[in-house]
């Protein structure tokens, strides 16, 4: 199947559907409801309804060819996550990536490993 272009970026619900799809590719709108309603109250016609949409702003896929349509993630966590870091770094930081940084980093307890790699990243970026 053909990916589409993502028109839009998925809103809060989208996302829990996709984290979903991300670790359970190839889903049933069953599937992906019972593990929804384990959560959060909601209906089964919601979730329908929000996977059908998804599938038309090009965040899922859709396979027909079982009875049981199938559901797979269109987009990558990393793709996501890369689209809505560029939303939040050009509107609330206004471009200012060290002050998106440093938000980022003073904000909570990171655990050893998490600031290993910060500056593993750090010393690569500074080779450059």
């Amino acid at each position: 199947m053909k990916r589409k272009e993502v028109k839009k970026r998925p809103t809060e619900a989208e996302l829990e559907i996709l984290e979903i799809l991300w670790q359970q590719p190839g889903a049933s709108v069953r599937q992906v409801h019972e593990q929804l309603a384990a959560r959060r109250s909601t209906g089964y016609t919601t979730t329908l309804k929000l996977m059908q949409i998804m599938v038309e702003k090009g965040l899922v896929q859709r396979d027909t060819s079982q009875r049981s349509h199938l559901y797979t993630a269109a987009i990558s966590r990393e793709e996501v996550q890369d689209k809505l870091l560029q939303k939040l770094l050009g509107g609330v930081f206004r471009g200012a990536s060290a002050r998106l940084v440093m938000n980022l980093l003073g904000g909570e307890k990171l655990r050893k490993e998490e600031v290993r790699q910060i500056r593993e990243m750090l010393k690569m970026l500074e080779e450059e």
